[in-house]
């Protein structure tokens, strides 16, 4: 189903030079940096990732903080959705088919931790960058999807032996 171009702008408009969507990231990721680090909400999200007993018996109110956090992700799924079917003209259910491990790859190589309790926003957007190149990468070379699951899988991988290896050295 095609969309209208009013509600194409959202995604295909730009400012000046800069898209839309790149303002958007730029805007949400300033806020959400804020929030986790200055905030008592955005720590506490940090506590509970790193060890949720120990953010339970400290006092913090676990499931209140993992509903907001689950609120906030679906607020921001739903942007998301938004915006890419407005950059794309045209709405379908299996558009995002696949990004899962995309996203596990992009947050896990810009550092954040399996264990939880560490990570920054900007890791993950440079980590997102690294998979974007990657993936045009392996598309520009010819590379079957199934290959270029198969390479992000190692990706992945190789990520969390990193991350592993930092854990037991620190």
């Amino acid at each position: 189903m095609r969309t209208p171009a009013e509600y194409n702008v959202f995604g295909q408009g730009y400012l000046g030079p800069i898209p839309f969507p790149v303002i958007y990231l730029v805007v949400l990721a300033v806020f959400f940096s804020f929030f986790l680090r200055k905030t008592v909400i955005g720590r506490r999200i940090y506590a509970i990732g790193g060890n949720e007993e120990a953010a339970a018996v400290s006092g913090i109110r676990v499931r209140r903080v993992k509903m907001v956090v689950y609120v906030l992700v679906g607020a921001l799924a739903a942007f998301a959705g938004l915006t890419a079917t407005a950059r794309l003209g045209v709405a379908q259910s299996t558009s995002g088919i696949g990004y899962e491990l995309d996203v596990v790859a992009a947050v896990i190589i810009g550092g954040a931790s399996l264990s939880g309790g560490k990570g920054t926003i900007l890791g993950a957007i440079l980590g997102a960058a690294i998979m974007g190149v990657l993936r045009n990468g392996l598309v520009l070379l010819n590379v079957s999807a199934y290959w270029q699951q198969a390479v992000i899988g190692m990706v992945i991988i190789t990520a969390i032996a990193a991350d592993q290896w930092r854990q037991r050295n620190q």
